[in-house]
């Protein structure tokens, strides 16, 4: 992600009437208690990406995109299962990692990467890790967690090491310019975020400031974490989906590494990095007891 421009997706959606609607990756996130407050689904409501409802059969669906009150049980690609315990309690861990799993997959990480930050970052996302059955839901944390060591050294690293590329990251041509400076959009968090334009579309999402304080990102662990989930969960970068959307939809890990960094490292163009990625998943899926499943690499 360091070094290619990702930009925003958007895609038209024709609803029912002939008008159509423009997607964009929703701020809206369901809360802790999404269960207990989800509205019954209704048919011709609109909802955004976040939005969990309870259907006519009891069961809870999130809203995976934008929707004009599609049925959850039908419009598959708009909307996916969502996971309560105890009668519409969300899941007492909230992830499906626990604290003893995330120290055994990062034993020499930075103090700054908390399993308490990446916990709380997780309503911002609803879907992540909590769509599918339990071994997709599995597979997709450990496919999210395996990306982040290798763009992190294991989550070691905050910020990018190379500091010569830190006045590479503004760009200009963009209306609002690079107010924090020149040199402020380095990459930063689990997924080193990076580019003026990024922050700014990370921090519109999230309803934070990160294009006037791109510092937050180091300086906050729940806001790095969020700043990796966006990416996961709403961007294609140089693939052709999102990395939520390989790993809920099986088309594979390989392609979550051509969604973050495909234009360097997929189709030979630098396999040691491939396979680093590859490694860091295989041994994550071990320690979490599910198979890799196929199409690794990329």
């Amino acid at each position: 992600m360091r070094r290619h421009r990702i930009m925003a997706l958007l895609i038209a959606i024709l609803v029912g009437s002939g008008l159509a609607a423009v997607f964009m990756p929703a701020a809206t996130a369901a809360t802790a208690d999404a269960c207990t407050s989800a509205p019954n689904w209704s048919a011709g409501t609109w909802y955004g990406t976040g939005n969990v409802v309870r259907y006519t059969d009891g069961k809870y669906y999130i809203a995976e995109h934008d929707n004009p009150g599609y049925d959850p049980t039908i419009s598959t690609w708009y909307w996916d299962p969502y996971s309560c315990s105890g009668g519409g309690d969300p899941s007492p861990s909230g992830f499906v990692v626990s604290e003893s799993q995330f120290n055994q997959m990062f034993p020499n990480r930075n103090s700054f990467y908390t399993y308490s930050g990446l916990t709380a970052a997780l309503s911002a996302y609803p879907g992540f890790a909590n769509t599918g059955s339990d071994t997709v839901k599995k597979q997709e944390a450990a496919a999210f967690l395996a990306n982040v060591s290798h763009e992190t050294g294991g989550l070691v690293h905050i910020v990018e090491q190379n500091q010569a590329n830190y006045p590479h990251y503004c760009d200009w041509s963009q209306p609002y310019g690079c107010p924090a400076g020149q040199a402020a959009y380095y990459g930063r968090g689990p997924i080193q975020l990076s580019w003026n334009f990024n922050y700014k579309a990370a921090g519109d999402a999230l309803g934070i400031d990160l294009l006037g304080n791109p510092w937050l990102v180091q300086n906050d662990a729940a806001v790095a974490w969020k700043t990796g989930l966006w990416y996961w969960n709403t961007q294609n970068g140089p693939g052709t989906m999102t990395p939520h959307n390989a790993m809920v939809n099986q088309a594979g890990f390989g392609q979550t590494i051509r969604s973050i960094n495909g234009s360097l490292e997929c189709d030979g163009r630098n396999p040691a990095q491939v396979q680093s990625r590859v490694n860091s998943y295989t041994q994550f899926t071990q320690i979490l007891g599910v198979p890799t499943g196929s199409n690794l690499y990329c």
